[in-house]
């Protein structure tokens, strides 16, 4: 559609109100701030939740494989010349052999339930998350008495490197007096925070070798962690690593661990998103009464302007650049606050948390210490499309009203 310099006077000449037309002008306003707030909050909230689930799942991804294998009985045996031959597998990065359990840590301050995990110490300390975060001696993380724990659990337990945690099995050993708890002290060598609650507050490593002992898995393990390049390509992997000794083990991906939890995060993104376009849509039904309002007090003007042999489609053009006006200029500054708002919004929420005083995203809660946010340009593109596809429809109405506006009844009634 092509305006004209006389539509284009007449149509901004028609948003300044005058005194009389003020009520116009305020609809108007609160159109134009209805459609900015309405664009901006769904930007940031698309962003956040974006975030949010890539925030776990590289952190989730980050410290467990993308797949498991496991041994039918339990226990796996003959692991290495496996994991050799799984490594070879296309898109496969890592194959780590692991003994895995539970166990009760105690201390002079407290006690904890926390996952093991028994790891070749340059398995442990490849983790890019661990790398990232590790807080201690990585040399001493060897032999029968070393371990790494997050700093979270050494925090309950108040412990700190140097210190000894005294890690309790529920399977405990068969005396003829009964059965005896397993417990052995360990030294702590260290500590990681990868920044999500659940990992840092209940999980501790060790040495494989001491891993398999502490367990009574001798020549044995758990499972084999399995890092992909890409974690897309975990069903590719799937089939081949099946294909190497059929039946022999089992096979348990990322997705199938976390498909639960993946796909309420989804859901809860789709809910949000409808919910918020209704906002967008309130304001622009705001656009449609401010201008059914304006085509309304203009009924004269209009009339002499189309004596002076204005056509239909002009009149049309002039209320449709005077609405849509209102929804371009709404839709260009939600957005700009939209996209500031979701880059700093980490700051903008420590900046809340010290005026108010109290903690405004609980770790406990929310599994994450930082509040995420990720703005995909192809999302905001959406939304803006969305908003201005409202806003110039509600425009279409109106428009059209003016335009079949009859000039001879519109000035008897003048």
């Amino acid at each position: 559609m092509v305006f004209d310099a006389f539509e284009r006077m007449v149509a901004f000449r028609y948003l300044r109100a005058r005194r009389k037309e003020g009520l116009i002008s305020v609809i108007a306003g609160f159109s134009l701030l209805g459609i900015g707030l309405g664009v901006a909050t769904l930007i940031v909230v698309m962003a956040v939740m974006n975030g949010f689930r890539q925030e776990l799942l590289s952190r989730i991804l980050g410290l467990n494989g993308h797949i498991g294998i496991y041994g039918t009985a339990g226990s796996l045996g003959g692991y290495d010349p496996l994991a050799e031959q799984i490594r070879r597998v296309p898109g496969v990065v890592r194959a780590v052999p692991t003994v895995e359990g539970q166990v009760m840590a105690t201390s002079p301050s407290g006690a904890s339930g926390a996952v093991v995990r028994g790891v070749r110490p340059p398995d442990l300390l490849s983790r890019p998350t661990i790398q990232k975060s590790f807080a201690g001696n990585a040399s001493a993380f060897q032999g029968q008495d070393s371990v790494v724990i997050g700093y979270r659990l050494a925090e309950k337990l108040g412990l700190m490197v140097g210190d000894t945690v005294t890690l309790i099995s529920p399977k405990g050993t068969a005396t003829a007096f009964g059965t005896v708890p397993r417990m052995k002290g360990y030294k702590i060598v260290g500590t990681f925070n990868v920044g999500m609650f659940e990992y840092d507050s209940g999980f501790i490593f060790m040495p494989l070798e001491a891993a398999q002992v502490y367990f009574k898995l001798p020549e044995a393990i758990t499972q084999i962690e399995v890092f992909m390049e890409n974690p897309d390509q975990v069903p590719e992997a799937r089939l081949a690593i099946n294909r190497l000794a059929p039946g022999a083990f089992r096979i348990y991906d990322w997705q199938q661990a976390n498909a639960s939890f993946f796909n309420a995060i989804q859901v809860e993104r789709n809910v949000m998103f409808l919910i918020l376009t209704l906002i967008i849509l309130v304001a622009a039904f705001n656009i449609i009464s401010s201008l059914i309002m304006l085509v309304k007090d203009k009924g004269r003007d209009i009339a002499i302007l189309r004596t002076m042999g204005a056509t239909r489609g002009m009149i049309m053009r002039i209320f449709f650049l005077s609405g849509a006006s209102v929804g371009v200029v709404g839709t260009l500054f939600g957005t700009a606050l939209g996209v500031w708002f979701a880059t700093h919004i980490e700051a903008i929420r420590q900046f809340i948390q010290a005026i108010v005083g109290r903690e405004l995203f609980a770790a406990e809660i929310y599994f994450l210490t930082q509040l995420p946010a990720r703005v995909d340009s192809g999302e905001v593109v959406s939304v803006v499309l969305m908003a201005l596809g409202l806003s110039f429809a509600a425009t279409v109405y109106p428009s059209w009203r003016a335009a079949t506006l009859d000039p001879v009844e519109a000035l008897r009634y003048e």
